[in-house]
């Protein structure tokens, strides 16, 4: 049913006072990624602990959702629909409004040179698919906690 489905498309945060899975730091975490299973993956990552959050499937929507709605950090797939994750990232990165916010690059590009794109377009960190889940939220956790400094 879709209120066991808290990190439904479109769906509204309930703000920092929910924990994001296991991160120590209570954060609003964004995923902007077009692939169903990643998403779906994660989604019951936080729903076990009660958390919520928004998904959205384009590099535009994931745009348009952080300047509305101010995320703690953004997990942003690179490769997207409509609005690649490069451009999207530059594009929040120089945006006054939303140049804060983390965002944490999810990419099969594992080729040499390809972090240094991620971090070149804006991105905080980066990480490759597969996700290796424990530690990716150790790089939301330290990214958050410094973003609070």
């Amino acid at each position: 049913p879709e209120a066991r489905r808290p990190w439904r498309r479109g769906a509204a945060g309930p703000g920092p006072e929910c924990a994001a899975d296991v991160v120590a730091v209570r954060a609003r975490v964004w995923l902007v990624g077009e692939n169903e299973g990643k998403r779906d993956m994660l989604s019951r990552r936080r729903a076990r602990r009660g958390c919520e959050g928004v998904v959205a499937v384009d590099g535009q929507e994931g745009s348009e959702k952080a300047q509305s709605e101010s995320p703690d950090l953004v997990l942003m797939d690179m490769s997207l629909p409509r609005l690649d994750g490069w451009e999207a990232s530059r594009r929040l990165k120089a945006d006054e409004a939303t140049a804060r916010i983390p965002i944490i690059a999810l990419t099969a590009h594992a080729m040499r040179g390809d972090r240094e794109k991620a971090l070149d377009a804006g991105c905080d960190d980066y990480d490759t698919k597969p996700v290796d889940l424990n530690r990716l939220l150790e790089k939301i956790e330290k990214l958050v906690a410094a973003a609070r400094t």
